[in-house]
């Protein structure tokens, strides 16, 4: 199956399917909100049959945009967006804490009959105006197949540290709330996967029953308002991620109620260090699918797309 890829220059990269449907809208213009930690974001994500499954600045937390690369505690500062959690204090609204990632340019620019790939150099920018990182972001959408009614999202991060210290990558929970590590790349779904089904290898059951445990993939299931039928995103480690040559270990940080979110958290539970001069990277799947997919389904799927 072919796509269609246009650059809105200035302003976003668009992939169409050859149904005409806009599965992605990765956006890399500025934000107007600072507050909300201006960085390039994927929103909307769609599915072959034209159904959303990614959210746009709910009225729970304006900073949820879709599938973005976020970093909640680093060094003080705040790459995520919004309130900023201060052990003893809680979730505070301090703007002098919060991050931007600006977007610098497209070193590589693929369009193919089949698939695309880019990749993205950013800076990302403390709140003085200081440069901190280097980032090469990948994406890759291939794998676009209608008679199994799913697509797939690579998205890979290598960050560098530009500072002459320390880069300390935290979260909420490494800073004295329990179970709140969110932090790294992250989706953001619809209202109306709230209650959504979560799957792991071994089990599915309630989103709780995953949080802060590991694992190489994780699906979450909804059934939509205003359409009939259901939707399923998969969100899977390379294997690399894993296998204990990563800089951090990798923890699921998932919610179901009272808003649908995951994120591939680097420091969920532990704080880790990037030295100067030095660098990580994580690559990431995301199967974007129609239909309320089992695990067989996911495994059997994945199995057939090597990385």
């Amino acid at each position: 199956m072919t796509v269609r890829v246009t650059h809105e220059v200035g302003d976003a990269v668009v992939v169409t399917a050859a149904g005409g449907t806009e599965i992605l809208r990765y956006v890399y213009r500025p934000d107007p909100e600072e507050f909300e930690s201006r960085k390039p974001y994927a929103h909307p994500v769609r599915t072959l049959g034209g159904r959303t499954v990614t959210g746009y600045r709910p009225n729970d937390h304006r900073w949820h945009k879709g599938l973005q690369m976020t970093a909640s505690h680093l060094s003080g500062q705040n790459f995520w967006g919004g309130n900023s959690y201060v052990h003893g204090r809680g979730y505070l609204p301090l703007p002098e804490r919060i991050g931007s990632m600006r977007h610098d340019g497209f070193s590589t620019f693929e369009a193919g009959a089949d698939r695309f790939d880019c990749t993205e150099d950013l800076t990302w920018v403390e709140n003085g105006g200081a440069e901190w990182a280097r980032e090469e972001r990948g994406l890759s959408v291939h794998s676009v197949d209608e008679e199994a009614g799913a697509w797939v999202l690579d998205w890979s991060v290598r960050l560098t540290n530009l500072r002459d210290v320390a880069l300390e990558f935290g979260s909420p929970t490494t800073a004295g709330r329990e179970m709140a590590g969110y932090t790294g790349l992250q989706w953001r779904g619809p209202r109306d996967f709230t209650g959504g089904t979560v799957l792991v290898p071994d089990v599915g059951a309630g989103a709780e029953e995953f949080m802060g445990t590991q694992g190489p993939w994780l699906s979450f299931s909804a059934e939509h308002d205003e359409h009939d039928g259901h939707s399923t995103l998969v969100f899977a480690h390379a294997p690399e991620n894993l296998d204990g040559s990563a800089v951090h270990p990798s923890h699921w940080f998932v919610r179901s109620q009272p808003i649908p979110s995951v994120a591939f958290s680097w420091a969920f539970f532990e704080e880790f260090a990037l030295p100067p001069g030095e660098s990580f990277s994580y690559r990431y799947r995301i199967v974007v699918a129609d239909g309320a997919w089992d695990r067989e389904r996911v495994e059997a799927y994945l199995g057939g797309l090597p990385w």
